[in-house]
This record gives structure tokens, sequence and C-alpha cells, in this order.
């Protein structure tokens, strides 16, 4: 069995955690498939938060407390660039992630794509799945905001991180998916693909920027596999992060239905066949699409597995 996940954030770098040990009981083969819309150069560095997140989970390496960066992690690098007043100061970089960045940085500057940086930072993580950028190309999320009486476009994390989803904004962009193209090896996997989930990660800036690099939305809603969901909104709010704002924007319900709607149906030209929802939402409906309600808590790995075989069942 091939299975592919759609994912990006922490939420989706946790629920790959199920998703591996599922395969792991059956002997399925798995594929991710990650979002880089968060992806941006800070001091010189090319820094993936998206890709890193996973590797750091997987490879038992993440904070868990804070759920993003490395465990046992120190920071005399950010206290150093603070002491010399050097910018942008509201993302922390963390020494040994640092050391991440370097070695990415280097191996793009080399010539390296994307793809074949992140196989080459998964051999010392080891995370038991197929970790594939969505695009070896620049793409990135920006906010158009109204700052300072003024109308501007920033970088999503600045919008995220540093203003704390505070800024109004009323779009979205994906800067560079127009020109990008799949990463190698993401069609295929698509279309030899047995399964494909959509992790239960924001919408809106973590799925949307993977299904925007042309031709992946198709090669999802038109391939031969079943797709299930999984919802990031649990009786009304997010599970975990802003997605709420992010979905405010869209004038989507902040709901297991509103975003079940935003993705749609695959026979009513959307993306679904099955949406797996919490007990809290049970009773959703969404045309064309099978939804069962089960414990969507990712307390635990066991718990994570125990969605993850939900969904399956839905195939």
């Amino acid at each position: 069995m091939r299975i592919v996940v759609l994912t990006g954030g922490i939420g989706g770098a946790r629920f790959l955690l199920g998703v591996r040990a599922y395969a792991r009981e059956v002997g399925a083969e798995v594929t991710a498939v990650v979002n880089v819309g968060d992806d941006l150069y800070l001091h010189g560095l090319k820094v993936c938060p998206d890709l890193d997140s996973v590797l750091y989970t997987l490879g038992g390496g993440a904070d868990p407390e804070r759920g993003w960066g490395r465990v046992g992690e120190s920071w005399t690098i950010r206290q150093e660039l603070a002491a010399y007043g050097a910018e942008p100061s509201w993302f922390n970089l963390g020494d040994k992630d640092v050391a991440t960045h370097l070695v990415r940085t280097t191996m793009i500057n080399a010539g390296y794509p994307l793809s074949q940086v992140t196989e080459a930072l998964a051999a010392r993580w080891q995370p038991g799945v197929r970790l594939l950028p969505a695009t070896d190309d620049r793409l990135e999320t920006h906010a158009v905001v109204d700052l300072d009486g003024e109308r501007r476009v920033i970088h999503f994390q600045e919008w995220w991180v540093r203003y704390r989803a505070g800024v109004p904004t009323d779009r979205f962009v994906f800067v560079g998916a127009d020109a990008a193209k799949p990463a190698p090896g993401v069609t295929e996997a698509l279309a030899a693909a047995d399964v494909v989930l959509v992790a239960p990660s924001n919408p809106v800036v973590s799925i949307a920027p993977v299904l925007a690099v042309p031709g992946l939305r198709d090669a999802v809603a038109t391939g031969p596999a079943p797709v299930v969901g999984v919802s990031p909104i649990i009786g009304g709010a997010p599970v975990r992060g802003m997605a709420d704002r992010c979905l405010e924007v869209l004038d989507v319900e902040c709901s297991a239905a509103g975003v079940a709607r935003l993705y749609g149906g695959r026979s009513e030209g959307g993306l679904l066949d099955g949406w797996l929802v919490a007990p809290e939402d049970d009773g959703v409906a969404v045309p064309g699409v099978t939804v069962r309600a089960v414990p969507l808590r990712m307390t635990d790995e066991a718990a994570t597995t125990a969605m993850v075989r939900a969904a399956m069942e839905l195939v």
C-alpha cells in the first residue's frame, strides 16, 4: 500500500507520527508532500519551518513543549545577533536549528534543489517516511495588510510570528506559485497512491500552498486514489494555532463543515471523498463526502494512529 499525505505545520508533523505507526503495522509506504509556503531567508540562511518540523518530530528531536524547534535548544546566536542589533529580531533561531539551516543553505548555494537537500537532511533524522517539498521552486505565502496606514505585502511568517495575526489582512498571496513546478517525485507519488490523506493542518496556509503548485490540485482531484481529510477544527475552534484567523480572511466559517466545504467533495468538483470530524461535530454533512466522527485529539502516538486507522477505514 502507498499512502501520500499532504501536510504542513506542527499539527501535520504530529499527524505523520500516526501515519508512520499505521504504515508499519500494515507494511505501507508513506510519502509526505510538505508545504514550503512558510519558507524564508533569515540572516542569509534558508529556513524551511514545515520541512524542519517534520524532520525533527519524526526524528525524535522536536521540542515537545513549544511544539517547534529542537529539544534542549540554546540561544547564544540569537543573543549575539540581538547585541549587534541585527534584524529581523522577531524570528528566533536556536543554535541547533541554525546548524540545519547552514547545511541547507550551503547545499542550495552549491546548486542542489530543495528536494535533494531534504533527502540529505533526512539521512540524519531517519524520519521513516519519504519527505518531498511540494516544489523546489520559490513559493512563499505573503499577506496583504494595512500597516501604519499603508497597504503593504509582508511575508506570512512576519504576519504570523511578529504580529500574531493581529494586523488586518484581506488576502494571502502565494508568491511564485504560478511559475512553480512540482518537485521531482510528487506527481508520480500521487499517481501511484492507494490513498491520499489531507492532514489536519491549517487549510489556508499549510495545505492551500501545496495545492497552488500548478498541476497538484488536479493530480489529487483526478487521481486514482481516494482522498480522505482530517478536520483541524474541533467544536468550532482550531486544535492549535490560528487557523480561525486565516479562515476569516477567506470568509470561511471556522468549523469542521466550513473547512470541508472549502476543500469540497470530489464528486462536486472538489478534493474529498472522506472527512473525519471530532465527536463534538458529529452530524456534519458534506455533499458527496462520507463523514465519520472519531476522537481527533492527538494526545499521543497511539491516539493519532487510531485517527489514521479510522481515516483508512473510509477508503
